[in-house]
């Protein structure tokens, strides 16, 4: 496959598209600042975007054109400003209408591939179980289900890239998964891999950051200033952003939380670890962990899903063992915290995003045991993508790229001088 055109939330305290004109700007600069202002606030009046960027009406003005013979914005049916008052403002906005990008993430059990467009709505998704955790196989079948996924739901709209998401460390430079345990990979090429089998653009990176990176462009508002997003599933690790930026640290390890030494506090013992030790958080929170807990209290469960479905439909143990990692995952929460002081804290785990209880026992523990927040209802807070997150990491990595570089080597996109 060479080509994929096709054929031819929770609620938040504040989201992307509530932000005010006064909002923080975005640290991107030329055309990236005004695709993103766009983004933000379309449909936007080029005026209002260069008060928002900073940058002369003469330099929005070209940038805008560039955009305009891309595809990437167009022009709104509607006028800006009063009728009769001079030569009328025709705002601009996102086009959803020509172009998406895949998304895959990559789970311990499990793959996801899935459809975004522009602003970062999903138009589609498939997960499927592993038939094989070798790299090579593995990705092979992913990049299959890719042109399947656009023929069935792309609508005629041509795919731009390829994103790349999953846990432990990633080098988005290399484009290289470095080492994920869990799955027993370690230096895998998967930009190479996915570019030769695609035809695509392939861009790689960590869940945490691909999901933190969401909640900045179409999320969570506060994340634009700093903050920390805690990941919790199969792997658990973080991800630490500030003034817009994502620290990698220069082994890209920044974030590998999972043998953080938490102990269970006399809550029946700690779990041992794969590490030799006992009590490390992922050996206590994760989705592995849940199900063994689950039958050692005789609630035998076929999966994670299977035990979260019996939790939102109330079965009391497996509330209370959601309600339990909540208590515990508040306790990592509460030491990022203290060690970042971040504006806002994300949480995505599934027990915080749907159970309330769940995240009132988190914000619990944080307001008794960090040192630095004295407000945890405003800042810890669940990911805006609940129900969605696998779905959404992938495209994330593409979609981030993309407002990053729009004038960059997009080989679907018209050329512009």
């Amino acid at each position: 496959m060479k080509s994929l055109s096709a054929p031819a939330r929770r609620t938040t305290p504040l989201l992307r598209s509530d932000i005010p004109a006064a909002g923080p700007a975005r640290r991107v600069p030329g055309t990236g600042s005004v695709l993103s202002a766009i983004l933000d606030h379309g449909p936007v009046a080029r005026s209002t975007v260069a008060r928002l960027t900073g940058l002369s009406p003469a330099s929005v003005t070209g940038h805008v054109g560039q955009l305009l013979a891309r595809g990437l914005v167009r022009e709104s049916a509607e006028t800006a400003g009063p009728r009769g008052l001079g030569r009328p403002h025709i705002p601009v906005e996102i086009d959803t209408g020509r172009y998406l990008v895949a998304g895959a993430h990559i789970a311990v059990a499990h793959s996801t591939v899935s459809l975004m467009d522009l602003r970062g709505r999903i138009v589609a998704e498939d997960r499927q179980p592993h038939r094989t955790t070798d790299p090579h196989r593995l990705l092979a079948g992913l990049a299959e289900r890719i042109p399947r996924l656009v023929s069935a739901r792309a609508a005629g709209r041509t795919v731009l890239a390829l994103g790349v998401a999953t846990g432990h460390r990633v080098d988005p430079v290399a484009g290289m998964i470095v080492e994920h345990p869990l799955l027993g990979w370690r230096d895998v090429p998967v930009r190479d891999i996915l570019s030769a089998a695609t035809g695509l653009p392939v861009h790689v990176d960590s869940h945490s950051r691909a999901l933190a990176r969401a909640e900045q462009m179409f999320g969570e508002a506060s994340t634009r200033a700093s903050m920390v997003l805690l990941f919790i599933g199969a792997v658990v690790d973080a991800a630490f952003a500030t003034e817009g930026a994502m620290h990698r640290g220069p082994r890209s390890g920044a974030g590998s939380i999972a043998h953080l030494p938490l102990g269970a506090g006399g809550s029946g013992g700690a779990e041992p670890c794969a590490c030799g030790r006992s009590g490390c958080l992922q050996s206590e929170v994760s989705e592995r962990a849940m199900v063994r807990r689950a039958a050692e209290q005789g609630l035998l469960v076929a999966s994670f899903r299977e035990l979260l479905d019996q939790a939102l439909a109330g079965e009391a143990r497996a509330v209370a063992l959601f309600r339990r990692r909540a208590g515990l995952v508040g306790r990592a929460a509460a030491l990022l915290l203290d060690m970042f002081d971040p504006a806002v804290l994300v949480v995505v785990e599934p027990g915080a995003g749907r159970i309330p209880e769940c995240l009132a026992d988190l914000r619990e523990q944080v307001a008794e045991r960090s040192w630095v927040c004295d407000d945890p209802e405003r800042a810890v807070v669940p990911s805006s993508f609940t129900g969605s997150v696998l779905a959404t990491a992938g495209g994330a990595v593409a979609l981030g790229a993309l407002y990053l570089d729009p004038l960059g080597p997009w080989f679907a996109l018209p050329a512009v001088s």
